[in-house]
């Protein structure tokens, strides 16, 4: 078929290190770039024919190996490693940038009224549920019911956390109550992803081999999992919710900033956004994607059926979500 191409690449894995911290910001930065929430419908189904065509053995003539992994980038970015569905698009590690920025930025600035911390708060969980359902580990479905009563739990739990938290900042000095929404968000983010991905923690996500042979679901590696994730999103949050607000403080005592207070929400969104540029990949490569676990750690039914399946096997890996 095609003697231009190898057909031994393997694009199941990420094209750099995932063994490595730098591996993985680079295979983040790639996943994260906000560009690709521009891609056309067409351009997301050319690349997953040639993903698929190309893990099924096949390549279409001309094809180099620099293409064959950027539509490997651009397949990750809008297609779910589990299920293989499309993610909507807010949903998607790309869209973090553009849409953190904004919600973000509100955030910081309309932080005075508890209306406004009540609504921008409501605004980030809610943003934050989809993406937290949307980026979730396996491949089995939540009904109807159950998403909406974690989107409640999630979102409630966040805005009274967030409100809580208000109260608190009245009795600190004017500076401190700038950083009530990142303290929120911290907060928030306990809550929202375990809710979001309860399903997880009561069934178990799918555990595999070095050989991503299936070898059952483990509520303990959903733990693991949850876990990695709650840490890189509040690292995500760290330089957007604390530097911007610093610079403010210093902002508006200059005369230009209180003879034109309009420029406090656009210069505040355009400070967020240039943090969480770098803060999206670099939080995101933390962990692993794929990450692993011992089977020691693994609920005791789950060993017993591994030492009986796969003897040989000590490690097991699985997705951590996003």
């Amino acid at each position: 078929m095609s003697g231009e191409l190898s057909l031994n690449i393997n694009i199941k894995e990420p094209r750099w290190d995932q063994g490595t911290f730098m591996g993985r910001a680079k295979h983040f930065f790639m996943v994260t770039d906000p560009r690709n929430v521009l891609l056309s419908a067409e351009t997301l189904e050319e690349a997953r024919v040639i993903v698929e065509d190309y893990r099924a053995g096949s390549a279409k003539p001309g094809l180099t190996e620099d293409e064959l992994w950027r539509a490997k980038y651009v397949y990750d970015s809008a297609f779910h490693p589990d299920t293989g569905e499309k993610m909507v698009v807010v949903g998607r590690m790309s869209a973090q940038v553009p849409m953190n920025m904004s919600i973000t930025g509100c955030m910081l600035t309309f932080y005075r009224t508890t209306p406004a911390v009540v609504f921008w708060q409501w605004v980030n969980q809610s943003f934050n549920a989809v993406v937290n359902y949307t980026n979730r580990s396996g491949d089995a479905p939540m009904t109807v019911n159950q998403l909406g009563v974690a989107y409640v739990s999630a979102t409630t739990g966040a805005v009274v956390t967030a409100l809580g938290l208000k109260s608190l900042a009245t009795r600190l000095p004017p500076i401190a109550s700038r950083f009530v929404p990142f303290a929120a968000v911290a907060a928030a983010n306990c809550i929202n992803i375990p809710f979001m991905r309860q399903r997880e923690l009561k069934y178990g996500i799918p555990v595999t081999d070095e050989n991503d042979n299936r070898l059952g679901e483990s509520p303990n590696a959903a733990k693991q999992a949850i876990m990695q994730v709650v840490v890189s999103r509040i690292g995500m949050a760290v330089p957007a919710m604390a530097i911007p607000p610093v610079i403010m403080n210093a902002l508006e005592k200059r005369a230009f900033m209180k003879r034109f207070p309009i420029l406090n929400a656009p210069v505040q969104v355009g400070l967020v956004g240039l943090c969480l540029v770098f803060a999206t990949p670099l939080c995101c490569a933390l962990f692993p994607q794929k990450s692993s676990m011992s089977v020691s750690g693994l609920e005791a039914e789950l060993q017993e059926t591994i030492r009986k399946t796969s003897p040989n096997t000590t490690t097991v890996y699985f997705n951590k979500g996003l």
